[in-house]
């Protein structure tokens, strides 16, 4: 049972959907500090997702297009043990993003656009203590930055809804790179001759400052330049998982993520807008499987993931509303090398793209799904 849980305790995020929107990517799992010995892994995901709808019929119906695009993740943890009682762990990882594109022929969103990008750099160190239990904690140091363009009938004045450019229609803001320190805290307990563990997982927000640069006329005129703080969300993983027979682990995740706090306030846009470019709620995702060990060499998993609808009147920039995805992922044991490899296919919730002006849909986006794979290899020596 103790080679099980080497084998597919951690192999349901190797091919996982993006999460919350398209927004929280990584999920910031932490479970290659639980390998034992010396450890290194790089995990590679690619996200294929299909976001599309059509204006609503004031706008003409016209087709959005997949609004958002393809995206690689990419992941490497280095763990080694200091000695019986103290271990280590370096993890990079790119834990938020978004890439989202609305076509020229929707008439209310077309040219609509926002870049995202994150990475993170996290040192942690695990004390174990008497009777299966261990702390852990560390900081973390994470870059980011982001553009956003608005373009569109949507974001014109309702007084001159006609006129291209008026209103907010080819307003962008453009955030230079920040990097800024976090931290994450957590306590888990094991009880290996059963497979048993859970974990809790503290991480905390992180504050960035960015220089913004923001225009009208599409990028024509800098009305603004002034910094902008910005607080990627702090969350909470609760991750468990339990031998249930001989080589049968049955495992998963609840996950939650403050996104409610998750603002971006240009110092121009907001007080002429009456408010700023994103509001967002908190999400949790939820996450169970069954893992099996076939033999000495192949284990596998099957895994379903779950996050509720909220509100269907959802920013153009994260443009779906809850999801359920499942992942089929199987793995490869030889002597010091483990491969996992994985497929996620997820159901992403329809929503309609508001802009606040007023708050009414402006689209309706239907039927989005995403296909992910992933692959991860580790080495123990």
């Amino acid at each position: 049972m103790k080679k099980t849980l080497c084998a597919v305790s951690v192999m349901t995020m190797a091919a996982g959907a993006a999460q919350a929107g398209g927004i929280d990517r990584s999920g910031q799992g932490l479970g290659a500090l639980f390998e034992t010995g010396r450890y290194m892994e790089l995990t590679f995901g690619a996200v294929n997702p299909t976001v599309s709808g059509n204006d609503v019929a004031v706008f003409g119906g016209g087709a959005t297009g997949n609004v958002s695009q393809k995206f690689n993740q990419l992941a490497l943890t280095y763990k080694y043990d200091i000695n019986d009682d103290w271990s280590f762990a370096l993890v990079i990882d790119q834990p938020f993003g978004a890439d989202v594109s609305y076509d020229a022929t929707s008439v209310a969103l077309g040219g609509t656009k926002a870049t995202a990008s994150s990475t993170a750099v996290t040192g942690l160190l695990r004390y174990k203590l008497n009777n299966g239990f261990s702390v852990y904690g560390g900081l973390r140091a994470q870059q980011a930055k982001a553009r956003i363009d608005l373009r569109g009938a949507a974001y014109r004045s309702p007084l001159t809804p006609t006129v291209p450019g008026s209103g907010f229609d080819g307003y962008s803001v453009a955030l230079s790179s920040d990097v800024s320190p976090g931290f994450v805290l957590g306590v888990a307990y094991e009880k290996p001759e059963i497979a048993l563990r859970v974990a809790l997982t503290y991480n905390s927000e992180v504050k960035h400052e960015f220089d913004t640069v923001e225009t009208v006329g599409g990028g024509a005129v800098v009305v603004g330049t002034s910094p902008t703080t910005v607080r990627t969300p702090q969350s909470v993983n609760l991750d468990f998982q339990t031998g249930v027979a001989k080589n049968t682990l049955v495992f998963g995740q609840i996950r939650w993520a403050d996104w409610s706090t998750f603002r971006l306030d240009p110092a121009f846009f907001t007080p002429a807008a009456g408010g700023g470019l994103i509001d967002l709620e908190d999400w949790v995702t939820y996450t169970i499987g069954v893992g099996r060990k076939f033999n000495d060499n192949w284990s596998g998993s099957f895994s379903i993931q779950y996050e509720d609808a909220a509100d269907p009147l959802v920013s153009p920039l994260a443009p779906t509303n809850g999801r359920i995805g499942a992942t089929l992922a199987a793995v490869y044991t030889r002597d010091n090398m483990k491969v996992t490899a994985g497929v996620n296919y997820t159901k992403l919730g329809n929503a309609s793209p508001e802009t606040g002006t007023p708050d009414v849909a402006r689209a309706r986006m239907e039927g989005s799904h995403a296909v992910s794979l992933g692959l991860r290899v580790g080495f123990r020596f």
